[in-house]
């Protein structure tokens, strides 16, 4: 495996950090960063990264003949644009999550890597960087619990307030709770049922704990329903002081023989550590310890950009994330205190 040359563009959410530490744990290095003025998560980057020199001009990474790949984690309204010059530059993109905030974008997005022929892969941390759901996969392609009939997701996150920039409160720049957070639970959904594509039967978004910010939406839910299965996604931003990390996001697996339920970040009152695995089915009903499951995406990515696969995630489900999130936004029923 050949180890890849990178750039970022837009460190403007702390994704970036992860994006960047899974592709360098591998070998790979990064000639630059650049960003638009200096947002909170620069830094964060700068400790992390402090061998990564700063550019002055996103122009100097993308002219670059050594550098394969960007790495992009802008505000969300402006990484389409950010990952279409990029590939049109030549290079493959890393994008955090949404990787686009409107249909229109998604369509460019889509006309570009027909046009390049380069890979836009969005880096859906919820799954891609969680190793429980790297070892609920192995399981249910070992047929532990028979056919998947459902996924359910919840994405509870903290608010975090005093950290947050202008632009998270304003529903144009980030495009949406169900835009945003719960394309990690579409993704999901399609790869835990195999689904190539679903209907939005329902969805909602609302304001109902931040009256003097209209621009936030601070809970949505999504019901999907595709030819191979069901989905219910609920996200929100209601994560209570008391939790010791930002989230307690859940995952439930139902089968035909069985369920896995995965408790991603913490499981509450009970066992330390992240990465908590329940599996019940006909002859197994017990606590798997998950976190030493393997992160495939990163590795496979680079394999992608050298070999021109698509083993990380295949190039349409990466469009049907964002068609579906996007559709859902689209369609949700507005509640609460929202402008």
């Amino acid at each position: 495996m050949k180890p890849l040359t990178l750039g970022v563009v837009g460190i403007d959410h702390r994704h970036i950090y992860g994006q960047l530490q899974g592709m360098l744990d591998l070998g790979c290095t990064c000639k630059g960063w650049w960003t638009e003025g200096d947002p909170q998560p620069v830094e964060g980057f700068v400790k992390r990264f402090p061998d990564v020199p700063r550019v002055a001009d996103r122009e100097a990474l993308l002219d670059d003949p050594e550098i394969d790949m960007i790495l992009i984690a802008d505000i969300p309204a402006r990484r389409a644009d950010r990952a279409i010059e990029a590939m049109r530059a030549g290079k493959d993109v890393m994008t955090d999550k949404p990787g686009c905030t409107t249909l229109d974008q998604l369509d460019a997005l889509r006309a570009c890597v027909a046009e390049t022929g380069r890979i836009w892969s969005i880096d859906f941390s919820e799954r891609f960087e969680v190793p429980a759901v790297t070892k609920a996969a192995e399981l249910v392609a070992a047929g532990e619990i028979g056919t998947v009939v459902q996924t359910v997701g919840l994405g509870p996150h903290r608010l975090n307030r005093p950290t947050r920039p202008d632009w998270f409160f304003d529903e144009a720049a980030y495009g949406g709770i169900l835009t945003d957070i719960a394309s990690h639970q579409v993704d999901q959904f399609l790869f835990f049922t195999g689904s190539t594509d679903a209907e939005i039967v329902t969805a909602s978004v609302g304001n109902f704990a931040n009256p003097d910010d209209p621009g936030l939406q601070d809970f949505g839910e999504i019901m999907l329903r595709s030819d191979t299965g069901q989905g219910y996604i609920r996200v929100d931003w209601y994560t209570p002081d008391a939790l010791p990390n930002w989230g307690d996001g859940r995952l439930t697996i139902l089968g035909t023989e069985g369920y896995i339920e995965l408790r991603k970040y913490v499981d509450v009152a009970g066992r330390d550590g992240t990465d908590h695995l329940f599996l019940v089915n006909k002859t197994r009903c017990e606590y798997i310890d998950a976190s030493g499951a393997p992160l495939p995406y990163f590795e496979n990515l680079i394999r992608d950009v050298n070999d021109r696969t698509e083993t990380a995630m295949g190039q349409a489900h990466c469009f049907k994330v964002m068609e579906l999130a996007l559709n859902a936004q689209a369609q949700a029923a507005r509640l609460g205190h929202l402008a």
